[in-house]
């Protein structure tokens, strides 16, 4: 049996109210049968705490989104550090630079990312990084601050080879999602033909970034199956050898013993 573990989900947005049994249910039938749900505001952190405490196979990581670095406190804070105390906590994430939407200036950004990588350190938490059109800003922060022992997730990587080994070289991790599969992403399917299966992990990013043959529709978690027979058709390995890889490659950087 393919166990297919979702590194980076949003089942905790509106999209899917109502609908959250059915979907796992649907992942299951695919093959996915552990997911990280990403809390990055109030609201979301609070339905992630809230589905956690629901579902077995839900685990959790929370932080302070870049578009959200504006609203960063003391408050936010201790908000932030109070939720990561649940024992489902895995990360802390989404944290890092967005430089497409600019909610935040550059400076209050990179501010509320390294206190946030430092918090990671302080928890022994990996963290997640969320880059849009800053990735080599995201590398200089990560280089300048440091990973700490238990390192980070690049989420949704869509650089280069060579861009993802430089973040490895730093301690991270890459994960794909449903963009390898996109017709045009040559380099990142360069990427995931040729890095160490040993430091992949997958992730549908749900309900954004539906890969190909749903793309263009909402995403599901159990679409990461899509992702990891790209990575398989890419590699040519099999289909169970990528899902077994990348499942035991998120249980062991998140310390997570279950068997499901």
């Amino acid at each position: 049996m393919i166990q297919i573990f979702d590194t980076h989900t949003h089942l905790n947005v509106e999209q899917f109210d109502g609908r959250v049994q059915e979907e796992l249910d649907f992942a299951k039938e695919m093959g996915g049968t552990l997911h990280n749900v990403v809390g990055f505001d109030r609201a979301t952190i609070d339905k992630a705490v809230e589905l956690a405490d629901q579902h077995s196979e839900i685990y959790l990581t929370l932080g302070w989104h870049p578009t959200e670095a504006g609203t960063y406190d003391e408050e936010v804070e201790r908000y932030l550090l109070k939720s990561l105390k649940h024992p489902k906590v895995i990360a802390l994430g989404e944290i890092g630079l967005d430089y497409y939407w600019m909610t935040a200036d550059k400076e209050t950004q990179a501010r509320v990312f390294k206190r946030q990588m430092e918090l990671a350190k302080q928890l022994d938490l990996p963290f997640v990084v969320h880059t849009r059109d800053a990735l080599e800003d995201t590398y200089q922060i990560i280089k300048e601050v440091g990973v700490g022992p238990r390192g980070g997730i690049m989420h949704s990587f869509s650089g280069t080879l060579e861009e993802a080994q430089a973040f490895m070289d730093l301690g991270m991790r890459i994960s794909f999602s449903g963009v390898v599969t996109f017709k045009k992403a040559t380099e990142l399917q360069e990427a995931a033909q040729a890095l160490p299966l040993e430091k992949i992990l997958v992730e549908t990013d749900a309900p954004y970034l539906a890969p190909v043959p749903k793309r263009g529709r909402e995403n599901r978690t159990g679409y990461t199956r899509y992702v990891v027979e790209m990575l398989a058709q890419l590699r040519n390995q099999s289909v169970e050898e990528v899902a077994k890889a990348t499942y035991e490659n998120a249980r062991s950087l998140f310390k997570i013993d279950r068997e499901n």
